[in-house]
């Protein structure tokens, strides 16, 4: 499954702040310096998701706060149904 990310870097805790549209707005504790604020994104997204860090890639905006990114590991109706409680 493909989703759309909106990354707010610097927060206080990871948390996810809602969707607009078919973007999901998160909030990331690590600074976007050398890459942190991405490496926690993915571990933030596996955990939210219940699936490996290595089955999240970032497919495209490394260097941007909007980003591509890809979720393997699991059905695809299991994680459209994650996706659905998102608020």
């Amino acid at each position: 499954m493909i989703i759309r990310v909106r990354v707010i870097p610097n927060a206080k805790e990871n948390d996810v702040v809602g969707r607009v549209g078919s973007t999901v707005r998160l909030k990331v504790a690590a600074p976007a310096i050398d890459g942190r604020a991405n490496n926690e994104l993915c571990r933030f997204l596996a955990d939210f998701f219940e699936v490996r860090p290595r089955s999240v890639k970032i497919v495209r905006g490394e260097k941007g706060r909007e980003k591509t990114v890809e979720i393997e590991g699991r059905p695809e109706e299991e994680l459209r149904y994650v996706m659905e409680s998102i608020p």
